[in-house]
């Protein structure tokens, strides 16, 4: 193991880049940032880690949860990934930049068992993940044909309006196709005095004749077009604020030079909880996650990471 920049890195012979380099700061699109919105978020107020056992009897239970990391591509360079800052008045990762996500509703189960799906839990989760992205980003992504501009924007006022996703679909006559995504991971944080998401993350290709993604105003303030390498740029020179999950998800994204290779990879990467746990070295607190399940960076000071 080394550190670098305040983390732990694996070394080179541990996970190896599968084209050799990380995508650059070129990737970051702000095309399709709201234009009263500004271009930097300070961390500078944001809330630090606070490391509990996940056993502990005292931890709150833990909310279920999904998002979608959405790929668009460009040939000759690095994935774009759709990302949303969340509104200040959140109370889960205020301020940050995440991907479109949110919990898991009894709707996305009942949804789920309609289709007799062989796991149920992932089948919710899949339907979450979907719904959100629809709800959030205007984004038709895991649906079999895509509907006109006129039926997403109809899709999007009824999830607004919190009527059921599939009252949605039956009046758009649109239908699920939950194999368009691909699991990524599954992270479980463990922390005192706050909300806990059991979130499950998924790939997704954005469709060739998906509409423009827009910013839906409520949870969400604005949204990016951006390479992984380029949010964490960003976000190292203090203008985006990303919580500790999010910035070791997009370090994983940053190795990939496609969304093909990252599905590659994803496909035969053990996924287990990440469940990050605080440990002291040299006398320094570090939070920590597992070395085998594909993250390129393992550790970092607990005073620096960003929790919701």
């Amino acid at each position: 193991m080394r550190r670098m920049r305040g983390v732990v890195m694996m070394r080179a012979e541990e996970k190896v880049m599968v084209d050799g380099t990380h995508p650059t700061r070129a990737g970051m699109n702000t095309a399709t940032h709201t234009p009263d919105a500004p271009l930097a978020v300070t961390a500078a107020d944001a809330p630090r880690a606070q490391v509990a056992d996940a056993n502990a009897p005292d931890l709150p239970a833990a909310i279920p949860a999904a998002t979608l990391v959405v790929f668009r591509e460009h040939a000759g360079h690095a994935p774009e990934l759709l990302m949303v800052e969340r509104a200040q008045k959140m109370a889960f990762a205020a301020g940050a930049m995440v991907f479109p996500g949110g919990r898991i509703d009894p709707g996305d189960h009942e949804l789920a068992e309609t289709l007799a799906p062989v796991d149920a839990d992932d089948a919710a989760a899949r339907i979450a993940a979907i719904r959100e992205t629809i709800e959030e980003a205007g984004l038709p992504v895991g649906l079999a044909e895509m509907p006109s501009p006129e039926v997403i924007a109809q899709m999007r006022r009824a999830l607004h309006a919190r009527q059921p996703f599939e009252a949605a679909l039956r009046a758009a006559g649109a239908r699920l196709d939950l194999d368009a995504l691909v699991p990524f991971a599954r992270w479980r944080p463990a922390h005192r005095h706050m909300r806990i998401f059991d979130t499950r993350f998924y790939l997704a290709h954005l469709p060739a004749d998906a509409p423009c993604a827009s910013v839906d105003r409520t949870e969400n303030v604005r949204l990016t077009w951006a390479s992984a390498q380029a949010v964490l740029d960003e976000a190292d020179a203090g203008r985006m604020s990303i919580i500790f999950p999010t910035r070791r998800n997009l370090e994983r994204l940053a190795q990939f030079p496609s969304f093909e290779a990252t599905v590659a990879d994803a496909r035969v990467t053990p996924q287990r909880v990440v469940t990050p746990w605080a440990e002291t070295r040299d006398g320094e607190e570090w939070l920590c996650i597992p070395q085998d399940l594909g993250y390129p960076v393992t550790a970092e000071p607990i005073n620096t990471a960003l929790r919701g």
